[in-house]
């Protein structure tokens, strides 16, 4: 960051979240973050911009605020810049600001000379940012909040690792599944945080790699299933299949991603009943919902409901069809009867595979139909059967009947003719009420559009209310502690 951003970054008041390359909603989530984690953190940053390169040091400090009993928030900062005939860091501010602003950053940081400060800034590089943050939070009993000492590799939330008593018992692999561990475990979130990463791309935790790990590249009998939400242009796959280890662990959810971020890890669509749905595991990159201000979650809109109602029934069928693939017994559904030239029914064998197929809850599917003019759902065919090679037999529409009624002699006979007349006037009722229902669902599209949009708005007016107030109390806080 140059010292103008670097100046936004750390001033209370600014809001960034107008910015396309801004992460959260407000900005990048720098003070939101770092005060979650401790009272006081120091920001180090170099930019190399049009030939120059500027260095910026900057405090956030709740222990000095409190300390020096201020009344308003005060963020010491100092810049420099590099001077190429020289070779040395010059302030891009007057003496007595330098002078100001350093004695503050000396005092109230773990570094007490302007030229150990400096040195912090020579791992980053002539462009980077080194964040430091110290004077952790405890919680009630005294501990910190983060735990350090039980895995030197690690950062975990202190009281929530688990210890297991035998490696390799079923309850062992269970407790530590990535599943499981991504609630305590910094480093196992850090290794699915992002759906894609480039060759160049690096994590660093406690002075060791952070592999990545690809969630779907862990599931056997993976499928494919195409997803087309309403009102939205464009298509999502979903990778579905058994997670590797099912069924020795109750592992099961969807894992939603967000511009490549993962937002839901896990996520249970379904309260399986019966094992119905165990060890069923999804991934899926959703740009189509928004994300909550915390990135934990998603906001509750109309999209997103037919989204988790989607998943669920996929995460069934899915059970449904490949659970004898682990070992549960697989209750086959019996196939509908077709009916064939010579008028005998037959049912086609099940072959107990299902085939990948376009899956859209929104999409209009194919409209198929029996040999006795009744809709058949999409659920009851264990393949898709293509209109074309539907034989119908004493039902013809009125169109066709016209048009080939030499052809259409077989169908010959009073009975045969009022089913004739019947199916028509039935398939001429019902795309009267097909184009009735599409003029309905537009117009329910339009309104929906306008809630979210009203929603979204309530929603940017809750947060922006949220940050003012907690800056308030702040302020009123500091207040109070200076009367004292």
């Amino acid at each position: 960051m140059d010292p103008e951003a670097m100046r936004r970054c750390l001033s209370f008041g600014f809001s960034d979240k107008n910015s396309k390359t801004a992460i959260g909603q407000y900005g990048n989530g720098f003070k939101t973050s770092s005060m979650r984690l401790g009272a006081d953190v120091v920001v180090f940053s170099r930019r190399a911009k049009n030939r120059k390169l500027t260095q910026s040091i900057g405090l956030l400090s709740y222990t000095f605020l409190m300390q020096a009993k201020y009344d308003r928030i005060v963020v010491p900062m100092v810049d420099y810049e590099f001077n190429k005939q020289t070779g040395t860091w010059n302030s891009l501010h007057s003496e007595q600001h330098l002078k100001n602003n350093l004695s503050i950053l000396l005092q109230w940081s773990p570094f007490s000379s302007e030229a150990e400060l400096l040195k912090q800034c020579d791992d980053v590089g002539h462009h980077g940012t080194k964040i430091l943050v110290y004077n952790l939070w405890h919680n009630d009993e005294g501990k910190m909040e983060l735990d350090f000492e039980s895995d030197p590799e690690d950062i975990c939330i202190s009281g929530k690792a688990k210890n297991t008593e035998k490696v390799g018992t079923r309850k062992a692999i269970n407790e530590q599944h990535l599943a499981n561990r991504l609630p305590y475990s910094l480093r196992a979130y850090l290794s699915v945080l992002y759906l894609r990463v480039p060759e160049n791309f690096c994590i660093l935790l406690r002075g060791r790699v952070v592999e990545y790990h690809n969630i779907a590249k862990d599931l056997k009998f993976p499928e494919f299933i195409l997803y087309r939400p309403q009102n939205v242009e464009g298509s999502v796959i979903t990778t579905i299949g058994f997670i590797k280890e099912a069924p020795n662990v109750n592992i099961h959810g969807f894992n939603i991603y967000h511009k490549n971020r993962l937002i839901l890890p896990f996520w249970h669509v379904v309260s399986y009943s019966c094992n119905r749905g165990k060890g069923v595991v999804g991934v899926l990159e959703a740009n189509f919902i928004e994300p909550t201000h915390s990135k934990q979650d998603f906001e509750k809109t109309p999209v997103f409901q037919k989204l988790e109602t989607r998943l669920k029934e996929m995460t069934q069928e899915y059970w449904d069809y490949h659970c004898g693939l682990i070992g549960y017994h697989q209750v086959k559904k019996n196939p509908p009867a077709t009916m064939t030239s010579n008028g005998s029914f037959n049912s086609r064998q099940d072959s107990g595979m299902f085939q990948p197929v376009v899956l859209s809850r929104d999409s209009p599917g194919s409209f198929h139909q029996n040999s006795l003019g009744e809709p058949l759902k999409r659920k009851e065919l264990d393949h898709a059967v293509e209109p074309g090679r539907v034989k119908w037999k004493g039902v013809e529409s009125r169109t066709t009947a016209t048009a080939h009624k030499q052809d259409a002699q077989h169908a010959t006979g009073p009975a045969n003719q009022m089913v004739d007349q019947e199916a028509a006037i039935i398939m001429e009722d019902n795309q009267t009420l097909r184009a009735k229902c599409q003029e309905y669902e537009k117009r329910e599209e339009e309104l929906n559009e306008k809630v979210n949009r009203l929603r979204k708005e309530i929603k940017d007016a809750q947060h922006e209310y949220a940050r003012l107030l907690v800056e308030s109390k702040l302020l009123e806080k500091v207040k109070r502690e200076n009367k004292k």
